[in-house]
């Protein structure tokens, strides 16, 4: 990885993957482009091939090629892979499992950062009662992402007895809670001050231990606020009063679930973005992958109708996380925020109601970059 995160000249893989990936890859440049311009920062990209197409050109979802043009990188900007032409590979050449789950594996990428945030001019798309949701919500999810029961061991089937038995085992480390914990606490400080922590503390062993280091962790955080919920509580709360939600800290498999809720009743995957954070460089800044939260969506495909601001706002966190240019990264943010209130919208935010104007992932990317001021 490289070491250039004191400078305002970064490298940057880019891997726009399958379907939609490389239409709103376009827009998140474009946006990148004229952040360059405004804000004087030096972006330099390498575009590598990986998922679907990968395969299809060298016979690999992940090339070694795109794997030493990531590590020489400041961060990596990710689209979308896979699609109904690769399902029938073998599982660990599909794209989806060949590739992204071994780039979080190769630079230890623990820490998932899934904002969830509806905006007041959406609340409408929002399956939730605007009643409960007015004004709008922003909800980080921050979610351990290299542990729990998804990696702990023995796993595996077998026969026990005369039947099959299948076995999965949920272990953290203290080390791996504490680290997760510190990403969210220093979110959270950054935010509104207010952390959720989830577990399963009543029925789950690892449940008290992670309760047990997150309030440990806390003690070096005095400014923010720290309360548990047991995870099915969590998923009802965060339904009922979304916008009491500041950051959330979650397990592995209870964040991967309250994530995929929180993206719901935000309102359209087309909108929400994702990073996935390694251990900090010491300075608060982080080397990561940034994608959209959503898939590669190929039956939209080639159809100029796909929604860029979630690829956009990707692009933002990266600014944000990785190269420590938070001005520039709140700057795409309020753009987006002005599109929306603009009235433009993509097919998948459209109503028709009002002010609103349909347009294509192209204007969308022009639009949000002639705000970006």
């Amino acid at each position: 990885m490289s070491n250039s995160s004191h400078l305002s000249s970064f490298q940057i893989a880019v891997l726009s993957g399958d379907g939609i990936g490389p239409e709103v890859m376009n827009e998140a440049r474009r946006v990148l482009d004229r952040v360059s311009a405004v804000y004087g920062i030096s972006l330099q990209y390498r575009e590598k091939l990986v998922g679907g197409i990968a395969c299809d050109e060298c016979g690999s979802p992940l090339p070694d090629d795109t794997v030493s043009a990531c590590e020489s990188s400041d961060a990596i900007l990710f689209g979308s892979v896979g699609g109904p032409k690769w399902e029938t590979l073998p599982p660990d050449q599909q794209p989806e499992r060949g590739a992204l789950l071994p780039i979080r594996k190769h630079f230890g990428l623990f820490a998932n950062l899934r904002p969830a945030i509806c905006l007041a001019a959406l609340t409408h798309a929002s399956p939730v009662k605007e009643e409960r949701i007015r004004g709008g919500f922003d909800v980080l999810c921050v979610r351990e992402l290299t542990g729990g029961i998804y990696f702990g061991q023995p796993k595996g089937i077998e026969e026990r007895d005369g039947e099959k038995v299948a076995v999965d085992t949920m272990i953290y480390r203290r080390g791996e809670v504490e680290r997760i914990a510190r990403v969210a606490f220093s979110a959270a400080e950054k935010r509104g001050g207010k952390l959720t922590s989830i577990d399963k503390a009543n029925v789950l062993q690892n449940g008290l231990l992670w309760r047990e280091v997150v309030e440990e962790v806390a003690q070096s955080y005095p400014k923010v606020t720290l309360d548990h919920l047991y995870v099915d509580n969590a998923a009802m709360q965060l339904i009922s009063r979304p916008s009491d939600f500041d950051v959330v800290l979650a397990p592995n498999l209870f964040g991967d679930i309250l994530s995929d809720e929180m993206a719901m009743i935000a309102g359209s995957l087309g909108m929400l973005s994702s990073a996935s954070l390694g251990d900090s460089n010491g300075d608060g800044l982080y080397f990561g992958l940034y994608e959209p939260s959503g898939g590669s969506a190929p039956d939209i495909a080639g159809k100029g109708i796909a929604n860029p601001i979630a690829q956009i706002l990707s692009a933002a966190m990266m600014l944000r996380f990785s190269f420590g240019s938070t001005e520039a990264a709140a700057s795409i943010d309020q753009a987006v925020k002005q599109a929306i209130d603009d009235g433009l919208r993509t097919a998948d935010i459209f109503t028709g109601s009002g002010d609103q104007k349909r347009v294509g992932t192209v204007e969308m990317g022009e639009a949000i970059a002639e705000r970006i001021t």
